[in-house]
C-alpha cells in the first residue's frame, strides 16, 4: 500500500500544528508560573487601618442616649423597673439567654422581642415570638420605631417607652 501524495502533506501539516499548540500550551503555563513567582517576591503592602480610624468600623460602639424602657405592668417584673438603652440591643422573654427573663409571664416565648437602638431611634422586633408582639395595641408585623410614650406588650408584660 503506497501513501498518497496529498495525505502526506496533510499529516505533516497536522503534526506540525499538535508541534505548534503543544509550543503555546507550555508558553502559557510557562508565563503564569513567572508572574506568579514574581507576585510572590514582591513586598506586599499592607491596608491595615487602625481600630475607630473609620467611622462606623471598628472600635467601640458609638454611645447613643436612647431613652429608657420603663416596666408598667407585669407578672414576672417589678412595676417601675427601667432599663437604659444605649447602643446593644436589648432583648425580652421567657429563656435565661434573653437581657430582661420574663420567666413568670405565661404567654412570653422564650425569645420574644428586640429593642435595638440605632441613630435613626429605636426600634421594636418580634423575633419568631408565638403570641405575637404588640406595639399600642397593635400586632407587630415587621420592625417599628419607637416614639416617647409607646407601649410595648410582650405576652402579659406592658412596657413604656421614654425617649
Amino acid at each position: 500500500m503506497t501513501a498518497l501524495p496529498g495525505s502526506i502533506a496533510v499529516e505533516e501539516a497536522l503534526l506540525l500544528l499538535k508541534i505548534a499548540f503543544l509550543v503555546l500550551l507550555y508558553l502559557f503555563i510557562w508565563r503564569i508560573v513567572r508572574t506568579a513567582a514574581r507576585d510572590l517576591r514582591l513586598p506586599q503592602e499592607s491596608f491595615v487601618l487602625a481600630p475607630g480610624s473609620i467611622p462606623g468600623l471598628g472600635g467601640e460602639a458609638p454611645h447613643i442616649e436612647a431613652g429608657k424602657i420603663v416596666v408598667v405592668k407585669s407578672p414576672a417584673l417589678t412595676e417601675g423597673d427601667e432599663w437604659d438603652l444605649d447602643a446593644s440591643p436589648l432583648t425580652f422573654g421567657r429563656s435565661s439567654q434573653n437581657d430582661v427573663e420574663l420567666k413568670r409571664d405565661e404567654y412570653a416565648s422564650s425569645s420574644h422581642a428586640r429593642l435595638e437602638p440605632r441613630r435613626d431611634g429605636v426600634w421594636l422586633e418580634d423575633i419568631g415570638s408565638t403570641n405575637g408582639t404588640y406595639l399600642n395595641g397593635i400586632r407587630l408585623t415587621r420592625p417599628k420605631r419607637l416614639t416617647a410614650g409607646d407601649i410595648v406588650r410582650i405576652g402579659e408584660t406592658e412596657l413604656r417607652y421614654e425617649a
